[in-house]
């Protein structure tokens, strides 16, 4: 009967490290630093809302905004319709989008 020995590579737990790291860094620059920068991106974005501005918050809904209470947003969505909202559940800005046409809108028929 043959047997065979594995030997393990000696030294090789600084190789590991190495890889470790290097596995680390890889994933925070792919993943978590963008995922950060976004995140403050949104943040300044929505401390930066102001009366007049067309929004869409994170559930779909557009509309402009009317008045500013704190982290309280009223959100006109009709003539004579206005929801309250927190600031954090806008997600972007729509007033460019409308400007420059890239925005359609279409209307549900029943």
């Amino acid at each position: 009967m043959n047997m065979i020995f594995l030997q393990t590579a000696q030294g090789g737990g600084a190789s590991m490290l190495i890889m470790m790291a290097m596995i680390f860094g890889v994933m925070y620059f792919f993943m978590i630093r963008p995922q950060a920068k976004k995140a403050k991106l949104q943040d300044t974005f929505t401390q930066d809302i102001a009366k007049g501005d067309e929004v869409v918050t994170n559930s779909g809904i557009i509309g402009k905004v009317n008045k500013i209470d704190g982290e309280v947003v009223h959100l006109q969505v009709d003539q004579k319709t206005y929801l309250k909202i927190f600031r954090s559940a806008i997600s972007k800005d729509m007033s460019e989008g409308y400007a420059k046409g890239k925005v359609e809108l279409v209307e549900a028929t029943t």
